[in-house]
């Protein structure tokens, strides 16, 4: 975002800000870009809020330390290095360059000095958010209460991370505004009926709900009859999922309801209060995380009150694995909770982990939290979303489990850039990250974090261990803003490679084979076969779609290999762990499908913007798309016009020819005849289309039970005249005409693009004039759209005729027997793929008289955007890399977390992983979705071999066997009993190279019921 002066509007560059735009808006985007942030502390976990800060786009942000680098910040300060060690830089001038590149948009300097009680704040004035990590709760409060006393309060945060546990604090002032609660669209449902009474009560159409909350206002409009309610807002009472009530609607000023209406949900700001740190430290409010642990958030709160304590008195943080040390630390916590009666027992395994682990920090914690206090501080510069109120602890003491009787000496520093990290968890984890292979699917956002704690823990390294990383994605100018392990000057390069060398650069002991292939049923033979998936400890879901998602989770299911699947979506947020024989797999659970748009109300009623932006998605793909390839197979199949003429006069009909004439008929030689033809189709498509709907469904239609065939959610078009004056109008014209000139290989230059010779073009075109079409229009939602349009008698004629026309007038230039195909790409601004779909698509709204969309919205909708902001992906991969580490340590199903977050609440609450399910098949003899048996075979392995092995070793009488779709053996089946004798590679005919099939083996249960059992994997040798 750029700015010449103060107060000028700044434009947002989308090419970077596009993901996040979708997540905060531009109201937020430009609010930041004007607010400035002071962060003291450059540790693990303030470089990680100085990193998610910047890339979101601030204008200005001030970074404090005054300590210089050690061998301890290596293991979570990514943007140290050891030169910076070994030179004694102070860690903010040793980081800030690293920090600057991220974004050109953002200011970022250094401030060095010391910064402790004794200094004056009143520079601090400058900043909207101040933020101090890893500092004495004396200083904290003295900030928090020069920031609560200002005029405008500045926004203060703090937190810090201490081993295995951590805290993050919000204080946004005494009253703090948050303007959009939730962040989500607002909610619109259609009306099927408003009662006449007090309250009112409103139902929704036929089989819809409304997805609203009692309390929540909304403001109804086009309602026929009842007219007194348009324009009105209500704060509603949820009756049932589709009924709820509004006001008073018994009055005579309300006319009975007939029809139609629309209930549109109202955003409404909500006040905070906040209290200051010093009444918050006495009586804390935090955010409940984990319904396992809800003690935990006191008690880590009076341990971290009693480590300040430690701090203050001995002047250093408690010694790693010293027992004295922990017995001090205990006996604060019980003092002070002597005085402030925080909880009824200490517990004193809380306090002695965090004093065996205080000098470490645990790297993916650091991520976490540093992820959700950038969000925070986000928030408190915008007033976008709900702020945390006011404290939350996190702890990952599940990694310690087990340890209590391990030697001490393993968790002692040995001078290298591991310490913190085994000050935590031990020499005995560390080796066994070092040697770890793992395979991590995927290298954008959510892959760069997870590549950057894979750094910091030490994951797979030289000469055991492996990270193996693919990704077949190039990177573009978009994922700056969120995959930080890229610049600029990576455009357009392999993601995995430069995030190998990126990730190398980070820690250059690890050992990374990055690859450009796809993991898909294509490579699945010859490059992520079986051997290579049991090669590896463990995979990482790193992917952005479902259908990757079950795929790599079905591999691994097959080869018993842990998963690790996470995923993000604007602020929310989720992770799986996905453990063999221990949990559920990531396709165990999945989301109900989305429902379908009908094709009649895409192609002739449509009633939302989202219906008439898929219209226009789909015009691009058949116009610039489907078409082109078609024509270019055409004419590939057919080598010329003359072949195709005496094939349709021996009645031969080549599959297409109709279409294929139709373009090569109409095809543009000029540009000219491009602007032409594109006047035609907006004469076609948004005035004819329209006479035509009212010349079968006049207005006073009605259906078979009395009403009116137009009524919500139908809505009669109203067809439009073309105006040169009218923006949208000319961009159709010109968007498409451009379009068109490149399928066709037309030169189209600057002056061509001239408003003149546009208007010019235009006003000489010859519109043809309306005729009502034959063609019936289909009203049936349950109707699918055909799958190939019927061919007449009279238009293959007519097709011939045509041909016969265009031979006759002499050869045809091979050129002209070829077109470009386009590819819809959504981030290339120039190339009019987004323009053309936002004027056909508000053109056809407009027509419809539906609300239109701006080019932005329309983009996030036909591009399908994923929303995305590098806070929440930081916050995922933290809490996936912390449960890296208890898979690696094979702990126990209860130390297992799924997460699922969202930090627009904020909310944040950790789960028990699901066991998998038994299925029973006998008395006795059950089975999960882990269990795979196996029969090994021969070249002479007959069928009835395979079923006597199966029952010798499993003690089951199979009822059925199939390959894939394939039958192979169905004893009801005619002649499936004759292919007892035959051997299993005459019945499955495997390809050379095949070494074995799972099989599909069904067993008849106690009701006599078929009962499909685990896969049966048969090796043929």
């Amino acid at each position: 975002m750029t700015s010449s002066t103060e107060g000028e509007a700044m434009e947002i560059d989308d090419s970077l800000y596009s993901r996040q735009r979708y997540v905060l808006g531009d109201s937020a985007m430009h609010q930041m870009a004007k607010s400035n942030v002071f962060l003291s502390g450059l540790g693990g976990v303030g470089v990680e809020i100085a990193k998610n800060i910047i890339l979101a786009g601030v204008k200005m942000i001030v970074l404090h330390d005054s300590q210089p680098a050690r061998m301890l910040d290596l293991s979570s300060q990514f943007f140290l290095r050891e030169e910076d060690v070994r030179q004694g830089r102070n860690r903010v001038e040793a980081s800030l360059l690293r920090l600057a590149e991220l974004n050109p948009y953002v200011s970022v300097s250094a401030f060095t000095q010391a910064f402790d009680v004794n200094s004056d704040l009143n520079f601090l004035k400058e900043f909207q958010c101040v933020i101090l990590t890893d500092s004495s709760l004396e200083l904290q409060a003295k900030v928090d209460e020069f920031c609560r006393s200002q005029d405008q309060p500045i926004k203060f945060l703090s937190c810090s991370v201490r081993g295995v546990f951590s805290y993050a604090f919000c204080d946004f002032g005494p009253e703090f505004t948050s303007m959009d609660p939730d962040g989500e669209e607002p909610i619109e449902c259609f009306i099927g009926k408003i009662t006449k009474s007090n309250p009112g009560v409103v139902t929704c159409l036929e089989n819809q709900t409304h997805g609203l909350a009692s309390g929540d206002q909304v403001e109804i409009r086009e309602v026929v009859g009842m007219t007194a309610v348009n324009g009105t807002t209500h704060t509603i009472t949820v009756l049932s999922p589709s009924q709820f009530t509004i006001g008073d609607t018994s009055g005579d000023n309300f006319p009975p309801y007939q029809h139609g209406g629309i209930a549109r949900q109202v955003k409404v700001p909500r006040k905070v209060r906040f209290d200051s740190l010093q009444k918050q430290l006495q009586n804390p409010s935090s955010l409940l995380v984990d319904f396992a642990k809800i003690e935990a958030p006191l008690q880590s709160h009076l341990a971290f009150m009693a480590l300040d304590h430690f701090i203050a008195q001995r002047q250093s943080l408690p010694r790693p694995r010293d027992l004295s040390d922990a017995e001090f630390l205990l006996q604060l916590a019980k003092q002070l909770n002597g005085e402030y009666k925080l909880v009824e027992t200490v517990d004193e395994t809380v306090v002695c982990q965090l004093s065996l682990t205080a000098r470490g920090t645990l790297p993916p914690l650091a991520t976490t939290v540093g992820g959700v206090v950038a969000q925070e501080a986000l928030i408190a510069l915008t007033g976008k979303f709900s702020p945390l109120q006011q404290w939350l602890f996190l702890d990952a003491s599940e990694v310690l489990k087990g340890q209590e009787t391990a030697d001490p000496q393993s968790y002692l520093p040995r001078g290298d850039r591991y310490d913190a990290l085994r000050i935590c968890v031990g020499d005995g984890l560390l080796q066994k990250l070092a040697d770890l292979r793992l395979f991590m699917v995927g290298c954008g956002a959510i892959g760069c974090e997870m590549l950057k704690n894979y750094a910091m823990l030490g994951v797979g390294r030289k000469p055991n261990g492996l990270v193996t990383i693919t990704d077949n994605d190039i990177i573009e100018k978009s994922n700056l803003n969120r995959q930080f392990l890229f610049r600029s000057q990576h455009i357009q390069k392999p993601k995995s490679v430069v995030a190998a060398q990126s990730t190398l650069e980070i820690n250059p002991d690890l050992s990374i084979d990055a690859q450009e292939y796809k993991v898909f049923p294509g490579t699945e033979q010859k490059i992520y076969h079986d051997a290579f998936f049991q090669a590896q400890n463990i995979v990482v879901n790193a992917l952005d779609n479902v259908e990757a998602r079950r795929y790599v989770d079905s591999r691994c299911v097959s080869n018993q290999r842990p998963l690790l699947e996470s995923g993000t979506m604007g602020a929310k947020g989720h992770v799986q762990v996905v453990i063999p024989h221990l949990t559920e797999s990531y396709s165990s659970q999945q989301d109900p499908p989305e429902k379908d748009v009908p094709y009649c109300t895409l192609k002739s009623f449509p009633a939302t913007i989202e219906h008439t932006i898929q219209w226009a998605r789909d015009k691009f793909e058949t116009l610039f798309s489907q078409k082109p390839l078609m024509y270019n197979k055409f004419w590939e199949t057919y080598s010329n016009p003359e072949n195709v003429v005496q094939q349709l006069r021996q009645h031969t009909i080549p599959d297409g020819v109709v279409r294929v004439v139709k373009l090569l008929r109409s095809r543009p030689s000029n540009w000219h005849s491009c602007v032409q033809l594109a006047r035609v189709k907006f004469e076609k498509n948004f005035n004819h289309k329209a006479k035509n709907l009212l010349h079968a469904f006049p207005l006073d239609t009605k259906m078979k039970d009395g009403s009116l065939f137009w009524q919500s959610p139908k809505r009669p078009p109203v067809p439009l005249e073309y105006d040169p004056q009218n923006p949208m109008h000319t961009l159709f014209v010109v968007t498409l005409a451009k379009l068109y000139a490149f399928i066709c290989g037309v030169h189209c230059s600057e002056k061509d693009l001239s408003p003149d010779v546009i208007q010019s073009v235009v006003s000489s075109t010859k519109v043809p004039e309306f005729k009502p079409s034959s063609k019936s229009i289909e009203t049936d939602e349950n109707a699918k759209k055909p799958e190939q349009v019927e061919v007449t008698l009279d238009a293959v004629e007519q097709c011939q005729q045509d041909l016969e026309t265009i031979v006759a007038k002499g050869s045809i230039p091979p050129e002209l027997l070829r077109m470009f195909p386009l590819h819809f790409e959504k981030d290339d601004d120039s190339n009019g793929h987004i323009d053309f779909i936002t004027a056909a698509s508000n053109l056809r709204a407009s027509m419809y008289s539906l609300e239109t969309a701006d080019r932005f919205k329309t983009k996030l909708i036909a591009g399908r955007i994923v929303p995305a902001i590098a806070t929440t992906t930081a916050a995922v991969a933290g809490l996936v890399s912390i449960e890296l580490l208890k898979v690696v340590l094979e702990q126990p199903l209860e130390c297992f977390k799924n997460a699922f977050l969202n930090l627009a609440l904020p909310s944040l609450i950790f789960s028990e992983p699901a066991p998998p399910i038994k299925t029973a098949i006998s008395a006795g003899r059950s089975f999960t979705l882990w269990d795979k048996w196996e029969v090994r075979g021969s070249k002479d392995f007959k069928l009835q071999d395979f079923l006597t092995s199966v029952k010798k070793f499993h003690d089951l009488e199979p009822a059925m066997v199939v390959f894939g779709v394939k039958m192979i053996y169905v004893p009801m089946m005619p002649g499936h009993r004759k292919r007892l004798p035959q051997t299993m590679l005459k019945l499955i005919k495997p390809n050379t190279h095949i070494e074995y099939v799972d099989l599909t083996v069904s067993f008849e249960n106690e009701q006599g019921e078929d009962i499909p059992g685990p896969p049966i994997r048969y090796y043929f040798q």
